[in-house]
């Protein structure tokens, strides 16, 4: 028997034909096409018993609180600097620059929310940090209610979701607001 015993009855193009023809009518249907959701996503963090977000890209790392050296004549917000990686670092109390309660732990079980904005480069010592969330714009809201009145001007609305409300907190705006920035206290 010869490599070429093709029939000469047999048309290369038909049997392609004849190939996608069936397997079309085989095919499964594809899935029907749903609209995408459009998310906003933040580093959520609690201060003081309520629950905040802060937009991705403001934050550059969560830290545990390192160890710092106290600086004598600064606010008490500003508990100190730590040497982070080389670099130094303001250790600035959230609750304690607002005016809110501190929680009842210690603060070695705290964490700080590091950002750079600039010249800036401070962490924020915060009472727990709960990882990445995701929200839905749709479920935005423009004017929280009841956010602390210390905090009102760094927000930027808030997320609903289920039962929980989570404030948008800028970070953007901290780093620019004087009172944050004038730590001597003379």
């Amino acid at each position: 028997m010869s490599a070429q015993a093709t029939s000469p009855e047999v048309d290369p193009f038909s049997v392609l034909t004849d190939i996608a023809q069936r397997s079309l009518e085989q095919a499964a249907g594809l899935p029907k096409q749903e609209e995408a959701v459009e998310l906003f996503s933040g580093i959520g963090f609690t201060l003081a018993g309520q629950r905040y977000v802060a937009p991705m890209g403001e934050v550059v790392e969560i830290l545990d609180v390192p160890r710092f050296t106290p600086v004598p004549g600064v606010r008490t917000f500003m508990l100190g600097v730590a040497n982070v990686r080389g670099r130094l670092l303001p250790i600035i109390d959230l609750a304690v620059f607002f005016g809110l309660p501190r929680p009842t732990g210690t603060l070695r079980e705290r964490r700080v929310l590091v950002i750079e904005q600039g010249n800036l480069f401070s962490g924020l010592v915060v009472d727990d940090v709960l990882g990445m969330q995701y929200f839905s714009v749709d479920s935005h809201v423009p004017d929280p209610e009841d956010p602390p009145a210390a905090v009102k001007p760094f927000l930027r609305g808030a997320y609903q979701r289920s039962d929980e409300v989570w404030n948008v907190f800028s970070t953007l705006a901290l780093a620019e607001n004087e009172q944050f920035l004038d730590v001597a206290h003379w």
